[in-house]
């Protein structure tokens, strides 16, 4: 079986020879090339054509977004994110990364993990990641990332509107999907948006506020508390990281209640929440993804009157979530990721005219 080959890219010597030495301890792996700058990440990518390539945020002469958007402009490769930065700018690097093309984001190692856990980890993701068909991101060739405020929103007429709720889970590929769907759905859609994603700790801290300045939309953490579907301008809240996100009683509820799917926050709670709560106002929307967290949900949702929308192969970075969607039949329509977010607003506002 042929191996997996592994350009490492990473300025630290130490950190970059223990990558290479975790990675050649398993036959499964070839580390091809070492870069420890972003240009030479392009470079030696372009050269080598990796099956996958390790990349860290903080490097010289370019860092990991701009090499991030240049290989996936040019040469689509998957790339698993291995960084230690975790205050917000960095955070928010990271973000820009992963709506970039990057797959997936994995911590380095702290030190005072159990022996051979981090490095159990770390060859999982690479082979995992190394597994992902990935393709053609514009934003290089763009010159750089789109802002919000370029993309325009669908216009809707006012009197068309009216309260709802929009649910939406995600995955791997998430980040990006989410910036999609949400800057095609128009600011002040007197509509809930709720949304669980699944990004590991403790890169999700500042992922709300992030989506937040990607989007028209003012993003926020749930608290708990706050209610389901407002009336007047709509808002849009995340399930915090380590929390499920409930509907109950008309409001949001944090529960920290076993993982479903190997996952806390998970998709499936808060739509089989809202199938229970007001699945006929709402639109449900299952995203890239890997696994099958939130097809179930979906599945209830569509049962019990909610509009459900599954997102295609084609645009998925991961079939997986949406595809389990589809076999069950959950989702009332698939629908490129470019599709979802006019459709929801249409969607939400049919609801409200029958409201």
């Amino acid at each position: 079986m042929d191996r997996i080959r592994v350009l490492v890219v990473e300025d630290s010597l130490s950190v970059r020879k223990r990558l290479v030495e975790v990675l050649t301890s398993d036959a499964t792996f070839e580390v091809i090339g070492e870069a420890e700058n972003g240009q030479q990440a392009i470079e030696m990518c372009r050269a080598l054509r990796p099956n996958v390539v390790t990349l860290d945020m903080h490097l010289p002469v370019m860092d990991g977004v701009s090499a991030t958007e240049h290989i996936m402009g040019h040469f689509p490769t998957p790339i698993l994110i291995v960084s230690s930065s975790t205050n917000r700018g960095d955070l928010f690097k990271t973000y820009d990364a992963l709506a970039a093309g990057a797959v997936d984001v994995l911590e380095k190692p702290t030190g005072e993990e159990p022996d051979g856990s981090w490095e159990k980890k770390f060859l999982s993701a690479v082979r995992l990641v190394s597994k992902i068909r990935v393709i053609t991101h514009v934003r290089a060739r763009l010159g750089g990332a789109v802002r919000a405020e370029s993309v325009p929103a669908m216009p809707v007429a006012q009197s068309e509107l009216g309260r709802s709720v929009i649910a939406v889970g995600a995955s791997t590929g998430g980040p990006g999907a989410l910036v999609e769907v949400l800057r095609r759905i128009p600011r002040g859609l007197p509509a809930t948006i709720l949304i669980v994603l699944h990004i590991d700790e403790p890169f999700s801290s500042a992922f709300a506020e992030w989506l937040g300045s990607q989007t028209a939309h003012a993003v926020h953490y749930a608290t708990g508390g706050e209610a389901v579907a407002p009336s007047g301008k709509g808002r849009v809240f995340m399930a915090p990281p380590g929390s499920h996100l409930i509907a109950r009683g008309g409001r949001l509820v944090l529960s920290s209640e076993a993982e479903r799917h190997s996952c806390r926050p998970s998709v499936d709670v808060l739509f089989e929440s809202l199938a229970l709560e007001c699945a006929r106002q709402t639109v449900a929307c299952l995203l890239t993804g890997m696994g099958r967290d939130g097809a179930s949900g979906l599945l209830a949702l569509r049962r019990a009157g909610a509009f459900t929308i599954a997102q295609d192969e084609a645009s998925s970075v991961i079939y997986g979530m949406p595809r389990e969607a589809a076999l069950l039949g959950a989702a009332e329509s698939i629908l490129s990721l470019a599709e979802i977010g006019p459709a929801v607003t249409r969607a939400t506002a049919k609801l409200g005219s029958s409201a």
